[in-house]
């Protein structure tokens, strides 16, 4: 029998609660207060872990930061199924946005804890989509993983706008499109490689 797991600590519930609220109903709509009676707990309890709104931002926004990591599958395939991945995601009915995005968007780019932290997390996603690019030998991987992120946060946007997962499957066509003038093949999205040579290690 699998042991149960750990309780949840009095800050893992506010941060958990704070994400909900935060990322659902926006940043500036929720106070402190409401988070605190969400969680049944007085403001003075939530300030003795999070000495204000802008510390429990950002350990939200840190929280929302999981780094893209490779898998054993080829690397375009795993290029590709991002945008899958991201078609779930659409479909999912509690799909608000890119959290970063709109932590910039709500505060400002005056907010520079915020935006940092937006443009890391921008940047990590953008490294990994080189990093498989690289492992393809593409000539300019820096530039291909810059197109790829565009393409990625432009369909998060289509699909607020409309409504419609399969912005997802737009953007994967786009993909596949500046791919194959890299020199890679897609033909068979389970066995795309890379026409030529492989990168130097």
């Amino acid at each position: 029998m699998a042991p149960l797991p750990p309780p949840q600590t009095m800050k893992e519930r506010i941060l958990q609660t704070a994400d909900k609220l935060f990322y659902l109903q926006g940043i500036r709509a929720i106070g402190v207060d409401t988070i605190a009676a969400e969680v049944g707990i007085s403001k003075r309890t939530l300030y003795n872990h999070f000495p204000s709104k802008d510390a429990l931002i950002a350990a939200y926004l840190e929280r929302r930061f999981v780094a893209q990591r490779p898998s054993d599958r080829p690397p375009a395939e795993q290029i590709l199924a991002t945008f899958d991945s991201l078609e779930r995601r659409f479909a999912a009915k509690d799909f608000r946005g890119c959290p970063f995005v709109n932590a910039v968007a709500e505060l400002g780019p005056a907010d520079r804890s915020v935006k940092k932290i937006a443009i890391a997390f921008k940047e990590s996603r953008r490294i990994w989509f080189r990093d498989r690019l690289t492992e393809l030998g593409v000539a300019d991987a820096d530039a291909l993983a810059t197109q790829l992120v565009l393409l990625v946060d432009g369909s998060i946007a289509q699909d607020l706008v409309r409504d419609d997962a399969a912005m997802a499957r737009a953007a994967k066509e786009a993909a596949k499109v500046l791919l194959r003038n890299a020199g890679v093949d897609v033909g068979g999205d389970a066995k795309a490689v890379k026409r030529g040579k492989p990168a130097p290690q």
